[in-house]
């Protein structure tokens, strides 16, 4: 899967924009993972709005995330999960997806990244590297300096998440990140499929620029 920009769901940031409209702009701006994260949905609402994100990834070549609930990742055909240090244990996570699927897991720490790995994780989101106001259980900003330093310690992808911009994605992806995750910087635009292409565009120039160093 390429993480270069994933772009996570917000119906309460979404401007009355409707998540489904959402995700076709994102997607049309070239990013290139949908996660679907409505914490006050119901299942039957995520099942539903999943149902149709995962026909428009597939045609769109994009993987597509459920945040949370492995039930409704298996229910939709989601490519994986991703889970928070509060959500069902990533080793139980693991044997109920099986080896097809994906396994996200949000991380903080030299050691919540050891344990996710070890735990069969396929990919860590670190964060909040900035401060962000997208989530409010987001915790203290933890930085670029630690994307650099994980990048050293694990051998899976790193996406990095929180308060990540158009401003400051280059220095993160510099600093080691796999890709950048972002909430409002996309769903909260005036324009979603050009703050998409934008955002893509920086995240890929840094990559090359990596490459050169």
């Amino acid at each position: 899967m390429r993480y270069d920009l994933y772009v996570v769901t917000s119906s309460e940031l979404s401007c009355g924009r409707q998540t489904l409209e959402v995700v076709r702009q994102a997607l049309a701006g070239g990013a290139t993972v949908i996660q679907l994260r409505e914490k006050n949905w119901t299942a039957r609402a995520l099942v539903e709005v999943g149902r149709e994100i995962r026909k428009l990834t597939r045609e769109a070549g994009a993987g597509f995330i459920v945040n949370d609930r492995l039930d409704v990742a298996l229910a939709v055909e989601a490519d994986g999960v991703h889970l928070g240090q509060d959500d069902l244990p990533a080793s139980i996570a693991r044997r109920l997806l099986g080896p097809g699927r994906i396994l996200g897991v949000s991380v903080g720490s030299v050691e919540e990244a050891w344990d996710a790995q070890a735990a069969g994780a396929d990919y860590l989101g670190v964060g909040p590297i900035f401060a962000t106001g997208s989530k409010a259980d987001a915790g203290q900003p933890v930085g670029p300096e630690l994307i650099s330093t994980l990048k050293r310690v694990v051998s899976i992808p790193l996406v990095a998440i929180g308060g990540i911009n158009r401003e400051n994605a280059a220095g993160v992806v510099a600093a080691g990140a796999d890709g950048v995750a972002v909430i409002s910087a996309v769903v909260s635009a005036r324009d979603v499929r050009a703050a998409a292409a934008e955002l893509l565009s920086v995240v890929e120039a840094a990559k090359e620029g990596r490459k050169i160093r």
